[in-house]
């Protein structure tokens, strides 16, 4: 059956065939020059208007001198040939093909290295358009590290129905150990399918430093990045017990990423579950995110981002940050979450920066969360420290500026629901705290712990910075 965007079309085609037979009985009827009329002397101001490029993509409405006509011809004949032939072409578009990776030799049994099967795969459907990568389902499939490299032919999805699994040996990291799967300088790409991604991290959990703090700390493999990637799609996946980091989005740009399930268990070591830096215009939506450290983590370079409808904990919360560190200049800017239930947590919703650095944190809005059981609700953190013994006190801080929270509630598993410990050398400025309530578990007092930090208060706020 054609798909309804096919009909749709049809439909317009037979629509215009009797329209068109309609006025060619009527002899003085004049075209509209305003509408139709493309010549030379306005070359270019309906693509600059509307996006659309003629030249890049011609239309079977131009005639053979460039120009805008009505698309059909007083001849019913010729109008006839053109309907067939655009048909003709129509059928040619609903005909993608779907490259399978069982064609190319996997297996599916959980045992079988499937690796070159996906390589060989990937190499057909990256060269064709509107190509389906397709992952089948009720099979799992074993895989070594692999990156999907484009530049790709347009149109290209991963429908992702069964279950890849990641090796556990580590010797098969050698090359790279900070990636597992990744997808590489594409555009207009979609990720679905439903199905499981599985980084297999036990072993990777079992040898981290934060674990066994006789082991040297490494590198650990992130189970999914996606990496200069411009108008990106994920959507319906289950991504699990990453080796390190979950899902990662570096330097990209236009990403929708929504109906995410994200768990690790509560204990394995960096498992980060969304993790956003350098990439501009994404939206989160409709995600649940269950892992050992941060449930979304935003780093330098991500600006307009918008996350809604998520569910976090167990986890460290959202992060904006770590930002600044080794005296680097870092900036995160246009970042809300409105709509988010964290339960559990380490964190609630957190910026944290390192001494030393430069740059900004700023124009953030942190609304509508619900809390319960959380540790440090709401917590800017300037002087952040990740070492055993204390950082030394720095001269310059990243500036945090401009930041809303409102309309947050809940519970908070410790004594300060609200934490401000900002730069004595660049406080905090311009924050505003609006219909704030923060109780402990059983309806105790809470407090909030305010230094160095400019707070502007609105509606119902408790707890109160003790200065307002």
């Amino acid at each position: 059956m054609a798909p309804p965007k096919y009909i749709f079309n049809f439909t317009i085609i037979i629509i215009l065939y009797f329209i068109s037979a309609s006025c060619s009985l009527e002899d003085d009827v004049q075209p509209n020059n305003d509408i139709f009329l493309y010549d030379h002397d306005r070359d270019g101001y309906y693509d600059q208007e509307t996006g659309y490029d003629s030249r890049a993509y011609p239309s079977q409405f131009l005639n053979s001198v460039g120009k805008y006509s009505d698309g059909m011809s007083s001849d019913l004949t010729e109008v006839g040939i053109g309907i067939e032939s655009y048909l003709e072409k129509l059928a040619a578009d609903t005909s993608a093909k779907t490259v399978s990776v069982q064609s190319y030799g996997a297996k599916g049994d959980g045992k079988s290295d499937d690796t070159k099967a996906f390589e060989k795969a990937w190499e057909e459907a990256c060269s064709s358009s509107g190509a389906v990568f397709l992952i089948p389902k009720n099979k799992k499939y074993l895989v070594k590290q692999i990156t999907f490299e484009g530049p790709c032919k347009t149109g290209l999805t991963v429908q992702i129905a069964g279950t890849i699994l990641a090796s556990d040996n580590r010797g098969d990291y050698k090359e790279d150990k900070r990636h597992w799967l990744m997808f590489e300088n594409i555009k207009n790409l979609v990720v679905g399918g439903g199905g499981v991604i599985d980084g297999n991290g036990k072993i990777w959990w079992e040898n981290s430093c934060k674990i066994d703090k006789s082991k040297p700390c490494t590198d650990a493999p992130t189970a999914l990045t996606f990496y200069r990637v411009k108008k990106l799609t994920v959507k319906d996946l289950q991504i699990q017990n990453a080796q390190q980091i979950q899902v990662s989005f570096e330097r990209c740009v236009n990403v929708d990423a929504s109906d995410l399930r994200v768990t690790a268990p509560g204990d394995s070591p960096n498992t980060d579950g969304v993790h956003i830096t350098r990439t501009e215009n994404m939206q989160l939506s409709s995600s649940v995110i269950k892992t050992g450290d941060d449930c979304v983590s935003i780093e330098d370079g991500t600006k307009k981002l918008k996350i809604t409808d998520l569910t976090c904990g167990p986890g460290h919360g959202i992060s904006i940050g770590s930002l600044g560190d080794d005296k680097s200049e870092a900036h995160v800017s246009d970042v809300t979450v409105n709509g988010a239930k964290l339960s559990g947590t380490t964190n609630g919703v957190r910026i944290k920066t390192y001494q030393g650095g430069s740059g900004s944190a700023s124009n953030i809005k942190f609304k509508n969360i619900d809390m319960k059981n959380v540790k440090n609700p709401i917590i800017i953190d300037q002087n952040y420290c990740d070492q055993a013994e204390p950082c030394k006190q720095q001269k310059s801080a990243v500036q945090v500026k401009n930041v809303v929270y409102e309309n947050i509630k809940g519970t908070s598993a410790t004594d300060v629901a609200i934490n401000f410990d900002c730069s004595e050398k660049h406080p905090c400025q311009d924050i505003v705290l609006k219909d704030i309530k923060l109780t402990g578990k059983d309806g105790d007092k809470v407090k909030a712990v305010c230094n160095n930090v400019e707070v502007e208060e609105s509606g119902t706020v408790s707890p109160r910075c003790p200065n307002n």
